[in-house]
C-alpha cells in the first residue's frame, strides 16, 4: 500500500467567490450559445433569430444549418449586416478549432448589432444528430467534407468534385 499522499490538482488554486464565478458564466452566456439551444429556437419558431454562416459560399453550398444565411466573415460591411440589426444573431464556422465565427462576432459588434457564437460550429450540430441543408448527402462524414474544404488547392463545393 502506497503512502504518498496526492494533492488536488482542481483546488491547487482556489475556487472563485461565488459572485466572481456568476459574473464570469453570465459574461460567457452573454456571448456564446450551442446547437442545442440554436436547434431548439429554430425548431419552435422563435422570432427575430437570424443563423449566420461565417464560412466560405462553397462550404455553405454543400453543408449548413437549414435556414441559415452565408455570409462569410470576409465580406462583412455596414451595408452586409444591415439586415441584422434589431435581430438575435447566431454566428457558426466550422468546429470549435475554426475561429471565423469568433472574427465575424467582433466585427459584427463593431457595427453595433449584437451577437452570439455557436459553440463547437457546424461540427457539434452535426455531431449532435441535428439536420443539415445543401447539396451533399447527409450521409457524407463530417470528417471527409471537412479535410475536402480544407484540403489544399481544392476549388469549389465538394458536391462539384464527386
Amino acid at each position: 500500500m502506497s503512502s504518498i499522499r496526492y494533492k488536488s490538482m482542481v483546488s491547487e488554486v482556489p475556487a472563485a467567490p461565488p459572485e466572481v464565478a456568476r459574473a464570469h458564466f453570465e459574461g460567457k452566456l452573454a456571448v456564446e450559445t450551442d446547437p442545442s439551444d440554436v436547434h431548439f429556437d429554430l425548431t419552435h419558431g422563435i422570432e427575430g433569430l437570424v443563423v449566420v454562416d461565417a464560412r466560405g459560399a462553397d462550404a455553405f453550398a454543400d453543408r449548413h444549418i437549414p435556414g441559415a444565411v452565408s455570409l462569410p466573415y470576409r465580406s462583412l460591411t455596414p451595408e452586409t449586416v444591415a439586415p441584422l440589426k434589431g435581430k438575435a444573431v447566431v454566428v457558426y464556422c466550422w468546429s470549435v478549432s475554426c475561429n471565423a465565427a469568433a472574427k465575424f462576432g467582433a466585427r459584427l459588434a463593431a457595427l453595433g448589432v449584437p451577437v452570439k457564437e455557436m459553440l463547437g460550429g457546424l461540427e457539434a450540430w452535426v455531431a449532435e444528430g441535428y439536420p443539415t441543408e445543401g447539396a451533399l448527402p447527409a450521409s457524407v462524414p463530417f470528417p471527409d467534407y471537412l479535410r475536402h474544404h480544407h484540403r489544399p488547392g481544392t476549388q469549389g463545393p465538394m458536391s462539384a468534385a464527386r
